[in-house]
């Protein structure tokens, strides 16, 4: 574990946000075969598509990697691959997850994705996770990860200050959209820092009492 610095003053009234994909649910080695299967029926290159996919959201990725076709059907035929992903793939929950988000209290946390609601719901279902109160999803935002829009939008929706909201993260683009924001972010499950993390930990059960901690705290 590394810790940087406290990050920015809070006021009261803490709230934990949480990315989804990589940090409370291990789901990218699924997110790498869904788009694997929609770059390869294209004709395109998976691996320079899947690059493309972490940073941006479907739209804008399509928009980048395949101009050339028809965008709605584009995010249909993607939609479809993710759907049964969430019926048939394997995946599960990180260790500590279960625990950590049933000993915050309701309300207090929110979950932030670049993925859909409906898609998250199910894998929380599928894993046991404790159903979240707030998603704010690539439907809710008009911008995704990196921007901070929807970090903002969450706090926005649960009445908190963000420099009471700690961002919980494992990507890069995450990481810079909840600094952007203004708010203290902390990195789980990579070995190395992300550039920019307030506090880093080598898993999400290391971060776990520390994210309760920071949540009592307010």
């Amino acid at each position: 574990m590394t810790d940087q610095s406290a990050g920015p003053v809070p006021s009261g009234r803490r709230r934990i946000l949480f990315d989804v994909d990589g940090t409370l649910v291990d789901a990218l080695d699924n997110q790498r075969r869904v788009w694997r299967t929609w770059a390869l029926e294209h004709g395109l290159d998976a691996d320079e598509v899947y690059a493309v996919a972490l940073r941006t959201r479907p739209v804008e990725t399509f928009a980048h990697v395949a101009p050339h076709l028809d965008p709605q059907e584009c995010v249909a035929a993607l939609h479809a691959l993710e759907d049964e992903d969430v019926r048939t793939g394997t995946y599960g929950a990180y260790p500590g997850a279960p625990e950590l988000l049933t000993a915050l209290p309701p309300g207090s946390w929110a979950l932030v994705t670049s993925n859909y609601e409906h898609r998250v719901r199910g894998r929380f279902a599928r894993t046991g996770l404790p159903a979240p109160g707030l998603v704010v999803d690539a439907a809710a935002v008009t911008e995704g990860k990196p921007s901070p829009v929807p970090y903002l939008r969450a706090a926005e929706l649960l009445g908190a200050d963000p420099r009471d909201c700690l961002v919980v993260e494992d990507a890069p683009s995450g990481v810079r959209s909840g600094l952007a924001a203004g708010m203290t972010v902390w990195g789980v499950n990579s070995p190395v820092a992300q550039e920019g993390v307030h506090r880093h930990f080598a898993t999400l059960g290391a971060a776990a009492a520390e994210i309760l901690a920071f949540a009592a705290a307010g």
